[in-house]
């Protein structure tokens, strides 16, 4: 498990977390107790997955990606200026 910094700590000891992932290292940083970011190594070219395919499948095993809701092949068009009440709270319902 990755070491814990509060986020005040963290930025106290930047530069010495930042050689630390350098090494392979990772943190969690933290806000009153609640983990809110991870300061870890990018992935280099040799762990990245090599297409755009390999990387979708692993987005979507992970959760980070969903398929969407509207069917294939069905454009939606909404003209410029069109008033769509609830717009705001339905894209809010479709990122949960």
């Amino acid at each position: 498990m990755p070491d814990e910094f509060s986020i005040y700590h963290a930025k106290a000891l930047l530069f010495s977390l930042v050689k630390q992932v350098r090494e392979g290292r990772s943190f969690i940083i933290t806000v009153r107790g609640e983990a809110v970011a991870e300061l870890r190594p990018i992935a280099t070219l040799e762990t990245a997955p090599q297409t755009l395919a390999e990387r979708i499948a692993e987005l979507k095993a992970t959760g980070e990606i969903v398929a969407s809701r509207r069917r294939p092949g069905v454009p939606v068009v909404i003209p410029v200026g069109t008033d769509m009440p609830g717009a705001l709270q339905r894209f809010a319902d479709d990122r949960d």
